[in-house]
């Protein structure tokens, strides 16, 4: 733990957490919550059904282009303004969009609500890395990560719900709702980094920080342990539904428990994590973990194609997913801690570019084989990568 927490009282340390976890949290539900209804705007604004999808395409660019944008300005003007104006252009956007005319408008302005909701994602990474290190670092980053990897899967549950009560516009004014309570937990945020430790060169300058952190010698590792992570987890929440409803024959109402209950699992894999001292070789174990269930995911179905085999080796591999979550953030954060803000960028964009690319190739053939055959190739990369750093360790270790 740093100087920082020196001071700090435990109310403020709870604030803290809670703060955190809602910034990591806002990004996934930007993109995800309004997911049930596209069938509906779809209808609503008489379109196809791709048209409606591609808002989806626009926030995930947003997400990412907006990471690396506002990571390196934070590492140059701080962490509280920089959050501050990405959420009033959040709030901005959204409010736009409840009055959006055409679908076309409203993909246009899903950009710019992902851009802005990109902000809270990199800085709470960010703002964990200038209050803490080592263990304690580890386990906020496992609350983070935890909430980072249920937020995906639980927003469309949630804005299931309140699109049934309300209707499509009902999830942003829910939306705007957060954004604003966040707005004004801001103002009891105490800078994490202050004036002496920014960075002084120009604003181009400071973006040269991203091709500094990318000749770090294991950086580059941590990062794509980390992206295949997010890959699989994408290809599970792009293909559960079609496997679960349509493969199965099950309802809508027993896919939403299920994905309920998956995302649980994330959060236990996380909390597991920090119970091991080296985050090199909890990213190993949790690759393991995945290697594991999707070799058993590929072959089984072939002998044995059933429901409970499938949510069995599901929650096996998401609690595998949530160990790779919280030791590549750690890896990742404590190796590029001399630019945090832009590592935190380079990281969580490479999240959403990663889960972008996997989530349309799981529908190619068979969705049930190929989303198993993504997430096994994904998971030995990780294992892989993994591997190399508990070398990397063990050779710091000795030297």
């Amino acid at each position: 733990m740093t100087d920082h927490n020196i001071t700090f009282g435990k109310r403020y340390l709870v604030y803290l957490m809670v703060f955190l976890g809602m910034l990591s949290a806002f990004g996934p539900f930007v993109t995800d919550m309004y997911l049930p209804v596209l069938p509906q705007m779809a209808e609503i604004f008489n379109c196809s059904a791709s048209t409606a999808q591609f808002g989806l395409t626009m926030s995930l660019i947003g997400l990412a282009a907006g990471q690396l944008f506002f990571g390196p300005l934070s590492d140059k003007y701080g962490r509280k303004p920089v959050l501050l104006a990405s959420l009033i252009l959040f709030a901005a956007s959204t409010i736009i969009i409840l009055f959006s005319p055409t679908m076309e408008w409203f993909n246009i302005c899903r950009l710019f609500q992902g851009i802005g909701g990109a902000g809270g994602i990199v800085l709470s990474r960010s703002i964990a890395t200038d209050y803490y290190s080592g263990r304690e670092l580890a386990k906020t980053l496992a609350i983070i990560g935890a909430i980072n990897g249920i937020a995906p899967v639980a927003s469309p549950v949630i804005g299931g719900i309140v699109a049934t009560i309300t209707g499509w516009q009902g999830i942003f004014l829910v939306l705007l709702s957060i954004g604003a309570i966040i707005i004004a937990l801001c103002f009891i945020f105490r800078e994490s980094h202050p004036e002496e430790k920014r960075d002084p060169a120009g604003i181009f300058t400071t973006f040269a920080s991203f091709g500094k952190l990318l000749r770090l010698p294991y950086f580059n590792a941590y990062v794509l342990m980390y992206a295949f992570a997010c890959a699989i987890l994408f290809a599970y929440i792009s293909s559960a539904s079609f496997i679960i409803q349509n493969h199965y024959g099950y309802s809508p109402l027993i896919f939403s428990i299920c994905f309920a209950v998956n995302s649980v699992f994330i959060g236990i894999g996380s909390g597991l994590s920090v119970k091991i001292k080296n985050s090199a070789k909890a990213a190993f174990i949790g690759a393991g973990i995945v290697v594991s269930a999707g070799i058993l995911q590929l072959f089984i179905f072939n002998l044995f194609d059933a429901f409970p085999v499938y949510e069995a080796l599901t929650l096996v591999m998401l609690t595998g997913v949530g160990y790779v979550f919280t030791a590549s953030t750690t890896l990742t954060m404590t190796e590029g801690r001399a630019y945090i803000g832009a590592a935190s960028a380079l990281f969580g964009a490479a999240g959403f570019l990663f889960g972008g690319i996997i989530s349309p190739l799981v529908g190619i053939g068979d969705i049930l084989h190929s989303t198993s055959a993504a997430m096994l190739i994904c998971s030995i990369i990780i294992l892989i990568l993994a591997f190399v750093s508990i070398r990397r360790k063990q050779q710091l270790a000795t030297s």
